[in-house]
């Protein structure tokens, strides 16, 4: 801790900084690209790998291996080359259709965005479709089982035992996905979206500078992986285990 408020101190006092309150606009605007790239993925990919999970533990054996056959290409080949498959691939062919050109969804598949959704949620369904797998599998058979005695349907007893327990299970794994995923995020400047990363590599093409906007791009991502992780600690310790 000493060194690292040593090394803080000595960042601040012979480096340059004149140039932040120019660009704390942009930067604060970067964060929030950033942040609203992350929620919005994690959330969508968390409701896709519930069911992906959910379906390599009980069949049939055709979603089985559909799902499974999914979780290993996305988990086996690079982020970025799913990025652009789907941006300079896939964005490509939607303008040689006219239907496509004049239809409500153009107005959005023509920008960058959409494309950076797509990939990174592709990626924590896959991600997170093998945890929850392991989830789910790792749930005591006794506790369905005497939910079953109980007369509970099938979706209570998924709802309330199955899923709450599995989630349970999987939210320390879930929290390294989540860092993971925002580590990902700075993938989506390369197709043009705006997040912080390409504020500071902006601010590094205006300003000839190097290590300050660096240094403080690196400060921004520990500050948000650290209040992920004290958010995800809080809901390991308060998300009550129902117990059959």
């Amino acid at each position: 801790m000493a060194i690292a408020a040593g090394l803080v101190l000595c960042a601040a006092w012979f480096l340059r900084w004149d140039w932040l309150p120019q660009y704390a606009g942009a930067i604060a605007w970067g964060v929030g690209v950033t942040l609203l790239m992350l929620a919005s993925t994690s959330i969508l990919g968390f409701f896709l790998a519930v069911p992906i999970g959910l379906v390599q533990v009980t069949g049939p054996w055709p979603l089985k291996a559909l799902a499974n056959g999914f979780c290993t290409i996305i988990r086996g080949t690079p982020l970025l080359l799913q990025l652009w498959l789907l941006y300079y691939g896939l964005g490509s062919l939607f303008p040689q259709f006219p239907w496509i050109r004049q239809s409500f969804l153009w107005p959005y598949l023509r920008e960058a965005w959409p494309y950076g959704v797509t990939a990174l949620t592709i990626s924590f369904a896959a991600y997170e479709g093998e945890v929850m797998r392991g989830a789910f599998a790792g749930v005591p058979k006794g506790e369905l089982e005497a939910a079953r005695a109980y007369g509970m349907s099938r979706w209570k007893v998924f709802r309330r035992i199955w899923l709450p327990r599995a989630v349970h299970r999987a939210l320390p794994t879930l929290n390294g996905e989540t860092v993971l995923q925002l580590k990902s995020t700075p993938l989506v400047a390369t197709i043009t979206v705006i997040d912080v990363y390409a504020v500071i590599s902006k601010i590094r093409q205006v300003t000839y500078l190097t290590y300050e906007p660096l240094l403080l791009l690196a400060l921004i991502y520990l500050c948000l992986t650290a209040l992920l992780v004290v958010a995800f600690r809080y809901f390991e310790n308060k998300i009550p285990t129902r117990s059959a």
